[in-house]
């Protein structure tokens, strides 16, 4: 489910801008504008998912009216969804040692077959099944 917080943008001298979420315990920085929106948005799905990991609370957000910033800062409203990162992280490769008849791995390394890409292949038609 989407989440909408709003980020305080505090332009830097060297061009850089640091991103800091009112309503959570989170800061981060972009190079330009467009590193500090994907910068803002990792960052915003990353501590929603921690939060929810942890079983911690998640404060609910404040309207960005609310919040006045001064000089160059400015308030813009962050969106992310914390389930695509969650699974983004969960899809991370994993190692696992396996056991096969000596044949068998002979035969997959003639066809120069990937035993990562078959398992994973198979695993995923069986489940599919299911």
């Amino acid at each position: 489910m989407i989440q909408i917080y709003p980020a305080i943008f505090a332009p830097n001298a060297d061009g850089s801008i640091t991103i800091d979420f009112p309503d959570l315990q989170c800061t981060t920085e972009g190079k330009d504008l467009a590193n500090a929106m994907y910068m803002a948005r990792d960052c915003l799905a990353l501590w929603l998912d921690t939060q929810a990991m942890l079983g911690e609370p998640i404060p609910a957000p404040s309207p960005a009216s609310a919040i006045h910033v001064d000089g160059e800062r400015y308030v813009t409203l962050i969106d992310a969804d914390p389930e695509v990162y969650a699974k983004q992280r969960k899809n991370t490769a994993v190692r696992r040692s396996i056991s096969l008849p000596k044949w068998l791995d002979d035969e997959a390394a003639a066809r120069h077959l990937s035993l990562s890409a078959v398992l994973q292949d198979a695993l995923t038609a069986m489940i599919s099944e299911n």
